[in-house]
């Protein structure tokens, strides 16, 4: 057992909890009852702490000490790893390949057994003779001034002094250092953890008929030297400007690789070769992106309207010019000439893993070169096996990780465990369901199931139904949420707490509560429709659709059919640009009609609120602003001469100095990631003391930002500006956070629902199109249920609402159902079913109405 005593983080109560090694056991409960406190910021955070302490004396001296959770003790504790749903920074060089260790298996197996092709003829590349470079030499213009050179050390980090001595000893006097001539005495100090290439002058020499002999030698000393390059620097007669290297020409010859027909030579191939993250791999032009930003449009990102917020990010939606030079391969000519089996690296990391997959099982490798792939090929096929089994076979390996969806990014992060082969682990994993069709549930425990099996520890937090029944042990956390929650309020074998009396959790799961299926459904009325024709965004197929206002609308589906790809990359954008607003451009399309019935769009998604301490669910809806306006109006700050600015964390005097108004100081811990701890000095309040000693009805301003929505429903009950948006937000069930919670901190779920929050607070015109993506993302079935009521009312004032979902409690009360398909990725982009939940679920073979029916009878 992991033996958990005492556990005290956030709004934990003196929690003791046993966790059986080697099963698998899921964490429930409603949001914010204390789940994560205790599988992540407990559990997870005592694993790396402990991993820290573990480590050599040598290697802890480079990271600081781990702060120790707040709780009496844990034993029995494994090392742990964490898989959560935030998703990373946005970065266009991380892709599905690199992320799951894929493509450096890709890359390695094609510099061991691909056969390199003439990027120019297409010719095979064969190895050059000295003669042949000598020849192709010759052909230049006479008098053209040669440089005739043996590289040594091409892009390789080290001081290279056994290189320098090297040419010392071949009785050379010249080199060249990262393009620079030395004297081979006069050698420059380099910095031994960048790379250098460092090459040996053999010659100088003017191409003249006489100097063919000269030539010849040059050429096979610096063979030698290299171990079988050449490289030879030339400046054509009659060029001006003889000491500018832009005038000079570069070429490289290899008497081991290089093209007969057009005597173009090539360096052997390496792994870096096909590294888009390389300069030795990486298309020159766009430096391995495969695109470029001419123009950049930038679009503010609404965080309240003080007026010293210190970090105001913006989104950048300018359109994506495809490089000319590589046309979005990422890579240099010469790695895409490569080929296995006919197909480049570009080919293959194209595909979709299925179809991937199925390419590697029907290969058939020769036996000279199967020694070498079998093992490479083993790496790869078993971590696409996965991601199959687990729903994301419709991705491919050059998907970039900023356009994965949290659950899809977790998915993926999942595979490279797995794929580690690590046993003896504890992995705690946040909601791995995310973006999961009810079909492919089955799939991904099976999946976790395998990785249990390995002889790992898997905690799961979750709200899945089938995850939780399938589990081994179940725990359920409450009984609310915040200050009233944070106990274990029933645990036990699945079908043992499905009996308890006083677990929410089980109520919901044996029948006690639940959510009615609506005695109503709004009809629809053909004079407010949004229709679109000849969709074509990313897998869509010319895709026509109709999209009722005036009802709940959901965009179902499998994982990859097209959802996103038609609501959010489509429709959203093209009713942006039609109210003026600054968008991204939006998928292909042929027509659309409709846009006169939209006064106002709100798109809401699971980006982030903001990815600092200083973005607060206070600061991003506005009410902070009026927050300061109130102290700065109370008597004491009036003496004192205080205005709004003094009650900002972001500048001004208020702020406390030590951690800047942040309320926490960020340790730098190595090779770990960063770990943000409460500063020691104004105990994570943001503010100094003269600050803080102003009061309203009793309270200071850091008090306030640590009271939980719920608290300051009560407290700013009288002042409405405040009132009004976090009344909103304890409606839809955030009553738990709280106003002064570093954003950095919310799940995708939260930072969703405080942005909708934020919306339902401002006036609408009751012609307003809401669209969100999956809002149910953290939410307990219960929480749905209060979600679907806001979302009901909204309809009711005559607004629209579009949601894209998988949730079937969420689906079998939509108004309208528009269903993409028939699989993800090119086996969908297909709109197959549209209508009522219960015509939907009269579909026979549709995946969505198979597992509705099962709702709609219950």
């Amino acid at each position: 057992m992991i033996r958990i005593r005492g556990a005290r983080t956030h709004n934990l109560k003196e929690v003791d909890l046993d966790i059986p090694h080697g099963l698998l056991t899921v964490i429930t409960g409603v949001s914010g009852s204390g789940k994560s406190s205790l599988a992540i910021d407990t559990l997870f955070v005592e694993g790396q702490r402990q991993y820290v302490e573990s480590l050599s004396i040598q290697s802890r001296q480079y990271l600081q000490q781990l702060p120790k959770p707040d709780l009496d003790s844990i034993e029995g504790l494994q090392p742990t790893l964490c898989i959560d749903q935030r998703p990373n920074a946005a970065n266009p060089r991380s892709t599905v390949g690199t992320l799951t260790e894929i493509y450096d298996y890709l890359r390695l197996l094609m510099a061991r057994c691909g056969v390199p092709e003439c990027f120019s003829c297409g010719r095979p590349i064969l190895q050059q003779t000295t003669e042949q470079i000598l020849e192709s030499i010759m052909h230049l213009p006479l008098e053209t001034r040669l440089i005739v050179m043996g590289p040594m050390a091409s892009g390789k980090k080290g001081l290279h002094g056994e290189t320098f001595q090297a040419i010392r000893k071949a009785g050379l006097v010249r080199m060249r250092v990262d393009g620079e001539v030395y004297e081979v005495d006069a050698a420059p100090t380099l910095n031994a953890h960048v790379g250098h290439t460092v090459e040996a002058i053999v010659d100088r020499i003017i191409l003249r008929e006489e100097s063919r002999d000269r030539i010849r030698d040059a050429i096979a000393v610096a063979v030698k030297l290299s171990g079988g390059l050449v490289s030879v620097s030339y400046l054509r007669p009659g060029a001006l400007n003889v000491d500018t290297n832009s005038h000079w020409e570069e070429r490289l010859f290899s008497t081991r690789y290089s093209c007969p027909e057009c005597g173009i030579s090539y360096q052997e191939l390496e792994p870096r070769t096909f590294s888009f993250n390389s300069p030795f791999g990486a298309c020159p032009e766009c430096n391995g992106v495969g695109y470029r930003l001419p123009d950049v449009a930038k679009k503010s990102v609404r965080k309240g309207s003080e007026e010293d917020v210190a970090e105001d990010p913006t989104l950048e939606l300018s359109d994506r010019k495809i490089c000319e030079a590589c046309d979005g391969k990422r890579l240099r000519r010469e790695a895409l000439a490569v080929k296995l089996a006919g197909l480049s690296i570009f080919d293959l990391s194209r595909m979709t893993l299925l179809e991937l997959l199925e390419w590697f099982d029907s290969m058939q490798w020769e036996s000279n070169i199967k020694p070498i792939a079998t093992p490479l090929v083993e790496g790869i096929v078993g971590r696409l096996r996965f991601l199959i089994q687990v729903g994301v076979d419709y991705l491919s390996l050059d998907r970039t990780a900023d356009t994965l969806s949290g659950g899809e990014l977790q998915r993926v992060r999942l595979a490279t465990s797995i794929g580690s082969g690590l046993v003896g682990v504890c992995y705690v994993l946040d909601e791995p369901s995310i973006g999961l069709h009810p079909r492919d549930n089955h799939r991904l425990i099976q999946a976790i199931r395998r990785l249990q099996t390995s002889g790992n520890t898997v905690v799961v937090v979750e709200h899945d139904e089938e995850m939780m029944l399938e589990c081994d042990w179940l725990v359920d956390m409450g009984p609310r949420a915040g200050e009233y929650g944070g106990e274990i309020v029933a645990q036990g074998k699945p079908r043992e707490l499905v009996a308890a009396a006083n677990s929410l959790t089980a109520d919901y799961l044996r029948g006690t509560k639940k959510i009615d299926v609506p005695s109503y459904r709004r009809p629809v009325d053909e004079s407010r429709v949004l229709r679109i024709e000849g969709a074509g965004a990313h897998n869509l197929r010319s895709v026509d659709a109709t999209i009722p206002l005036g009802l709940l609308v959901g965009i179902t589906g499998v994982s990859g059919s097209g959802k996103s790809s038609l609501l959010l990359e489509t429709i959203v954008p093209v009713i942006e640009k039609h109210l003026g607003r600054p968008t991204a451009s939006p998928g292909p399309y042929r027509h659309f009609s409709g846009l006169e019935q939209v006064d106002r769009l709100v798109s809401i998604d699971q980006q982030p609120i903001g990815r600092s301490p200083r973005s607060t669910p206070a600061t991003y809806c506005g009410a902070f602003d009026e927050l300061r306006k109130l102290f700065a109006v109370t008597r004491d700050a009036k003496q004192r001469g205080y205005n709004a600015k003094r009650f900002s964390f972001n500048t001004g005097n208020g702020r406390c100095e030590v951690c800047l108004g942040q309320g926490v100081q960020k340790i730098d811990m190595g090779f770990l990631s960063d770990v943000f701890v409460e500063c020691m000095h104004c105990q994570g309040t943001r503010f100094n003391r003269q600050t803080l000693q102003i009061r309203y009805k009793g309270k200071s301003i850091g008090d306030c930002l640590a009271m939980s929505v719920s608290e300051a429903v009560v407290f700013f009950e009288n002042i409405d500006k405040i009132h009004r948006v976090f009344a909103c937000m304890d409606q839809i069930g955030l009553g738990y956070l709280k106003l002064g919670q570093a954003a950095s901190t919310l799940s995708g779920g939260e930072s969703q629902r405080v942005k909708l929050a934020t919306e339902l607070a401002r006036l609408d015109t009751g012609r307003t199109l809401y669209v969100l993506d999956e809002p149910t993302t953290g939410l307990h079935v219960d929480d749905v249920r209060r979600l679907l009521q806001v979302l009901s009312d909204l309809v009711m004032k005559g607004n629209s609402v579009v949601v894209i979902e998988h949730h079937l409690e969420v689906i079998k009360c939509c108004d309208w159902l528009i269903d993409l398909g028939p699989e993800g990725g090119r086996g969908g982009g297909m709109i197959i079913a549209e209508g009522t939940p219960e015509l939907i679920a009269s579909i026979e073979g549709n995946a969505t109405g198979r597992w509705l029916r099962t709702k709609l009878r219950s």
